[in-house]
């Protein structure tokens, strides 16, 4: 019997799909930023700034730059589910610390330009209270100024403030009401959860409608410590001891 040979094409083809994955593993370089792509999918990174809906909320923080000591005791609280968010628990869940104390050093040392951001449509008393709050606190609500714990320039402070500035206003709002309701906690004493506690809905609104609408400095560096004692105790950044 008389077997037709195979067309060459189709063959080549098949053998260039068989060796593409080879391929493909080879060229691509195992770094710490290649691991890291997805985080930077909706963090940002140099290169691919992070998505700004056009409309609707937006919930993603930019995390470039900011403390690593920070971004290391925030990662321990999603694996830890202190903090709740099913993406974020899904991806640490299984990671050690080294690796998630080695992901925060990374991104504390990025430096991605900051998104600008819509300023809030807020009543001018209203932002006038949000910058009350955010510079001079409130002695009868024994709220202190968030400048007290996250700098003068709002910039975060070593080793483990943030900054608050270039967050989104739906993302402030959406970790104060965290707090509120205890979905998201941190190493007691929690202090952002016992200042939630103490603000109205109204006064988070003028917080984070404030906060939205400051431009971020050039240099967005964190101080480099906190001013001690810190008006509350708080658990994720303790007391120095003398």
């Amino acid at each position: 019997m008389y077997l037709r040979p195979a067309p060459l094409l189709p063959l080549l083809l098949l053998a260039s799909l068989h060796a593409a994955p080879a391929r493909a593993r080879q060229a691509v370089p195992d770094t710490l930023e290649r691991r890291v792509a997805a985080c930077t999918s909706c963090h940002g990174s140099a290169s691919a700034p992070a998505p700004q809906p056009a409309s609707g909320p937006n919930y993603y923080p930019r995390i470039a730059g900011k403390p690593a000591g920070y971004l290391y005791n925030q990662l321990q609280n999603f694996r830890a589910g202190r903090r709740q968010y099913p993406l974020m628990t899904y991806m640490v869940e299984h990671m050690s610390d080294d690796y998630l104390r080695e992901i925060a050093t990374w991104f504390s040392t990025q430096h991605v330009p900051a998104p600008v951001l819509a300023r809030a449509s807020l009543p001018a008393g209203q932002l006038e209270r949000g910058h009350e709050l955010v510079t001079r606190g409130d002695a009868t609500l024994k709220v202190p100024a968030c400048t007290a714990c996250h700098g003068q320039r709002l910039t975060g402070a070593l080793p483990a403030i943030p900054g608050l500035l270039g967050l989104p206003r739906d993302y402030i709002n959406a970790q104060f009401g965290a707090w509120r309701n205890g979905t998201r906690r941190a190493h007691a004493p929690d202090c952002m959860a016992t200042i939630a506690g103490r603000l109205s809905l109204a006064d988070v609104a003028a917080i984070s409608g404030w906060l939205a609408s400051e431009p971020v400095p050039d240099d967005a560096t964190p101080a480099p410590d906190v001013n001690h004692p810190m008006p509350l105790a708080c658990g994720s950044e303790p007391e120095r001891r003398p």
